[in-house]
């Protein structure tokens, strides 16, 4: 499709429809990136995205967007002037999104991170390919935001603009980052295709070494060492829990996750909420309060932090622990059909400090019910 062709048909879905734009892209079968860049072109500057932020000639479903260049650390480190913001990070089961300020931004060796308050990143630069400043006119007013995508045209991170925004420091942001170019096609070449699965890539089961499998997790002294083992041992991480020693992996029901929540949310347990693409993680810590289903969807709703899970994409449930100089930590993995993880939950914890015995409970009672419900 060409981009004036993707620009009618996208406006008129977004104004007939509440589809966001991943599903739109869909409908028409491009990416998500593509459908952004194809209302790139006609912008020179931040000038014409001030104008739509005023309601200048702009219709519902109008969007407006401008292409950055690719220096993605020394923009996010930018995004502190801007103060409070909603960052979004997504994969095709869940949706993270976390209001707070993008506080102590860094980078080294290509991973960066944001870690000053309420917003907590890890950010995997290598997968960061195309980032666009997009303004849309929407039912309940003009809608900014800073989208960024990998290679294949999917969605790593957004920010949206907030009405505590300092909007002028986000147009500053605009104007300085802004491309030369403003071409509004975008070509996806074969070369710039997703990850693989885990499983196209791990050894078959028969061919680990399961005795030195089982005593390397049995020696893990820090969680993060988890993505060391798979690599070391050839493993996907649904083919490490399936062969796992059963002191350290206990599958439950998929529907776990929305037992948990609303558990700790009863009892008001700090949580620890990870959602993840290629090019992001994205992290909540602290209570959460509201919880809601809405058709397949589980959701977190409160002030600062919604989560949106799809149920009916959660192929396995399982309880981890893992070693660490702390103590043992324990947390809910959620994964897909193919074995990709979609969230993790944990108990609310610092480095140093041992895992909560609030959190540990809810585990107890979350695998007591599950035997019960399998008895």
């Amino acid at each position: 499709m060409n981009p004036n062709a993707i620009r009618l048909e996208a406006a008129e879905l977004r104004r007939s429809s509440r589809m966001r734009h991943v599903e739109v892209a869909q409908s028409l079968g491009i990416s998500e990136c593509q459908l952004v860049a194809a209302h790139a072109g006609s912008v020179a500057s931040n000038a014409v995205l001030e104008d739509a932020a005023s309601g200048i000639q702009a219709v519902a479903g109008t969007i407006y967007a401008v292409r950055l260049r690719a220096e993605w650390p020394a923009m996010l480190a930018a995004l502190e002037a801007v103060g409070q913001a909603m960052a979004l990070t997504r994969n095709h089961a869940c949706v993270h999104e976390k209001t707070g300020t993008y506080y102590q931004s860094s980078v080294q060796d290509g991973v960066g991170l944001v870690l000053g308050g309420a917003i907590d990143l890890r950010v995997f630069y290598r997968h960061w390919a195309h980032g666009f400043a997009v303004c849309e006119r929407t039912e309940k007013g003009m809608q900014n935001s800073l989208q960024f995508f990998d290679t294949a045209g999917c969605a790593i991170h957004k920010v949206f603009a907030k009405p505590m925004t300092d909007m002028a420091a986000w147009y500053d942001l605009v104007q300085r980052f802004a491309n030369a170019d403003q071409t509004p096609s975008l070509v996806l070449t074969p070369d710039n295709a997703t990850v693989p699965d885990a499983a196209s890539t791990e050894l078959a089961d028969a061919a680990v070494d399961l005795v030195a499998f089982r005593q390397a997790w049995a020696s893990l002294r820090d969680t993060h060492d988890f993505g060391k083992l798979l690599k070391q041992f050839g493993v996907g991480r649904l083919q490490a829990l399936r062969l796992a020693d059963p002191q350290y992996v206990q599958a439950v029901e998929p529907a776990a996750a929305h037992s948990l929540l609303q558990a700790a949310a009863r009892d008001q347990v700090p949580i620890m909420v990870f959602v993840a693409n290629a090019g992001m993680v994205q992290i909540h810590t602290g209570p959460v309060h509201k919880i809601v289903v809405m058709g397949p969807w589980v959701n977190v709703l409160d002030d600062d932090f919604n989560l949106h899970l799809r149920q009916d994409l959660i192929a396995s449930a399982w309880v981890v622990r893992k070693p660490t100089v702390d103590g043992m930590v324990t947390s809910l993995e959620l994964l897909d059909e193919k074995g990709q993880l979609i969230a993790q939950f944990f108990g609310a914890r610092k480095p140093g400090a041992r895992e909560l015995c609030e959190w540990r409970g809810l585990i107890e009672q979350l695998l007591l019910e599950n035997d019960l419900c399998n008895a």
